[in-house]
């Protein structure tokens, strides 16, 4: 066979920090290690098969017999090879080989949960047990009795916590009786599939080369394709929260979330299906950005392919729709962007055009102005959902400086009002049929005590806001007798969902309003002491530590066995104490919270508190030339401790990676604004005219 030699012994060999020993390589010029190497000084000489590699390479000398068709085409080490790299004595390192001598491996698999296992302790930063990830990739299936790293379904943090006995595995990294390394995947393509964590892939590279190499190799870098905008310490800009509002925004239409009729079937609705795994790949670069007038998309899961792409939800859901309308009326605003509030007046009017249709828009109906969960499942109402989607519309009403929704929004905060119980209460999730069935009556009467802040809370600041504004005193009655039951229930008989932290979350928020409009010192106490115990978890850094309450009380607890992993819902640690911020379920909503209370209080400590968490989010914002979608974003799991994006990825529908447009993205750019503009929501509300239509809505709604 003509050897074809493609040497890259660039002039980076000439320079005196280069490295002595070379290393020869059968690969694409652009794979992610080759570029890391010859970064790091390394000599690299390339050859475009393994036959030509390990024919080139002298004796005893180290070999990289890299993939360059995965995941189409595996690589090939035939008896011919093997006889080479024995008769050479050559230190090789191998992966994706369909055939290696005479053994032909069945056809590669996608991953799915798996996670990668370190089977046996290989150094300090790569214990026994310890977890690292290659997303989606794919896997030659073989058998090995020894294997260094295995791919498993495996519960837990940063470490399996229940071992491998009892859950199947696949070796992806061993060393055959000849010394050869065998890799069943891609590993050398670390960065551009997004590998993680970091400094445990970088770990495992070095570990790798030092034993092919004979050396201890050190890397004084490692590439990574998507990562925080700052790290840890740098000095930021003086604008930097400005300009992460800029960016933030700016990933809605990187990502193009905002829905256009020119992809509306072809992708839209073709992924959206029935709504129950809305999950598709991502919207091509090069599709059109709508303009709010048919909403949009919900964000990112959390499940990233073998390309580093990342899979998107196609689905429509009536909060995200309302929060973002916020987001883009505060953006432009502060950012002098009109056409940002053309977006958000049309994400408002679509809010309300979609998800109030039929029984909804009907004055009769019992469920007549409840906002519907999501265009698949509009009969049912999370009071939650309702009260993040209203309290957006209302801010993006405000900043326009329009009326014209008022009765709608009142229509809105009364449709639940009349729903919730005697106490305040109003449960997780209503259904159209049951309210059809018993009409509102019977749930305005139920003696129904429910103290849960994440499903709860939220509403009662609408109660207490529009309470403000029109001074209907059931209002205020029914949401401070709700928060007395809540507050004297903490922490025994609190229920939570992901973790008692979010819980803490959602009440500083209603605590911050009823001082506003009841400042007594027993609701100034509540206040100081819900925000106590929230930042008992905010570390140096800024972040805010996830929690796990009395299990007892969990809705979805840590996971309880490896076959449960990725079943159902769960939070992003463990056990309490491991380093996870989550901005999906806790820093959003208590950063927007403790903005309004710092604001009402002017406690030095809550407005430090406020700045550390801005500091904080500035910084993990993500950043990426490559994979522009997440360019912007936040994703839901920040680890403080190694600073990257890293936790437990067993939520089913919410994972470490995951992104959403209403949630994450909206709360956060929305109150990185409003500490910019130096206001609170509050303030920026304040002056609405909902009391002009309230009259009307409450004779029509409530019979008064």
């Amino acid at each position: 066979m003509k050897r074809l030699f493609i040497p890259i012994l660039l002039s980076i060999l000439f320079l005196s920090s280069c490295h002595r020993t070379v290393i020869y390589c059968s690969s694409s010029a652009d794979n992610d290690l080759i570029t890391l190497l010859t970064s790091e000084g390394y000599q690299i000489q390339l050859y475009d098969s393994p036959a030509t590699a390990v024919e080139a390479a002298s004796e005893r000398s180290a070999v990289l017999l890299l993939s360059s068709h995965y995941p189409d085409q595996g690589e090939t080490l035939d008896n011919r090879i093997l006889k080479t790299i024995s008769e050479k004595k050559l230190n090789v390192y191998a992966e994706y080989c369909r055939q290696i001598g005479e053994n032909i491996t069945p056809p590669p698999i996608e991953i799915e949960l798996e996670r990668i296992v370190v089977a046996d302790s290989l150094a300090p930063e790569l214990p026994a047990m310890g977890l690292l990830t290659i997303n989606k990739s794919y896997i030659l299936p073989t058998e090995n009795n020894r294997p260094a790293l295995v791919a498993a379904r495996v519960a837990g943090f940063d470490q399996a916590v229940y071992g491998l006995e009892n859950t199947p595995t696949r070796p992806l990294l061993f060393r055959l009786e000849n010394g050869i390394w065998i890799a069943t995947s891609k590993l050398s393509g670390f960065a551009s599939a997004r590998f993680s964590p970091d400094y445990r892939w970088k770990k495992v590279w070095e570990y790798i080369l030092s034993d092919i190499t004979g050396e201890s190799i050190r890397f004084s870098r490692w590439p990574n394709f998507v990562k925080p905008a700052y790290t840890q310490h740098e000095p930021m800009p003086d604008n930097a929260r400005l300009h992460s509002i800029d960016k933030g925004i700016e990933w809605y239409y990187n990502g193009h979330f905002l829905i256009d009729s020119s992809w509306y079937n072809s992708w839209y609705e073709k992924y959206q299906g029935d709504g129950t795994m809305p999950v598709g790949p991502e919207l091509p670069a090069d599709v059109k950005n709508g303009n709010g007038s048919l909403g949009l998309l919900e964000g990112h899961c959390s499940a990233i392919y073998a390309d580093g792409r990342q899979a998107y939800r196609y689905w429509l859901r009536n909060d995200v729709q309302g929060e973002s309308a916020m987001a883009f009326a505060i953006a432009g605003k502060l950012l002098n962007r009109p056409d940002y509030l053309s977006v958000s007046e049309r994400l408002i009017d679509f809010s309300f055009d979609t998800f109030r249709e039929g029984p909804r828009n009907d004055p009769k109906s019992p469920s007549f102005g409840l906002l519907g969960w999501a265009i698949t499942h509009r009969g049912t109402y999370y009071g939650d959902d309702n009260a993040r989607s209203i309290l957006g519309i209302i801010a993006g009403a405000a900043l326009q400086n329009r009326s014209r929704w008022d009765q709608k929004i009142a229509e809105a905060i009364l449709a639940n009002f009349r729903t919730t119980g005697k106490n305040g209460f109003r449960d997780n999730a209503l259904l159209e049929t049951d309210i059809q069935k018993n009409g509102w009556k019977f749930y305005h009467e139920r003696d129904l005590i429910s103290p849960h802040p994440h499903f709860e809370s939220w509403m009662w600041a609408c109660y207490l806001w529009l309470y403000d504004k029109t001074r209907y005193e059931p209002l205020l009655e029914q949401s401070e007798k709700a928060i007395r039951i809540t507050m004297e229930a903490y922490p025994e008989r609190w229920k939570w969902t992901n973790g008692i932290q979010q819980e803490r979350a959602r009440m500083i928020l209603p605590l911050a309003w009823l001082v506003r409009v009841s400042p007594t010192e027993k609701h100034k106490e509540w206040l100081n002491f819900m925000i106590d115990e929230l930042l008992k978890n905010q570390v140096e850094c800024g972040a805010i530590r996830e929690e796990l309450g009395d299990a007892s009380s969990g809705m979805f607890g840590k996971t309880r066995s490896n076959a449960e992993y990725g079943l159902h819902e769960a939070p992003l640690i463990f056990t309490n104490g491991d380093p996870i911020a989550d901005m999906l379920y806790t820093s959003n909503f208590a950063f927007f919270g403790l903005n309004e209370a710092a604001r009402v209080t002017q406690d030095p400590k809550h407005i430090e508190a406020v700045d550390k968490l801005s500091d904080f989010l500035t910084r993990i914002q993500v950043r990426s030339e490559r994979f522009k979608n997440v360019d912007g974003a936040w994703f839901r799991a920040f680890n403080y401790r190694n600073w990257d994006y890293w936790a437990s990825n067993a939520d089913a529908g919410w994972g470490a990676l995951s992104t959403l447009t209403g949630w994450v993205q909206s709360w956060i750019i929305g109150t990185q604004g409003l500490i910019e503009m130096q206001r609170s929501y509050w303030e920026i509300t304040q002056h609405s005219r909902i009391n002009d239509v309230m009259n009307n809505v409450k004779k029509e709604m409530l019979n008064e």
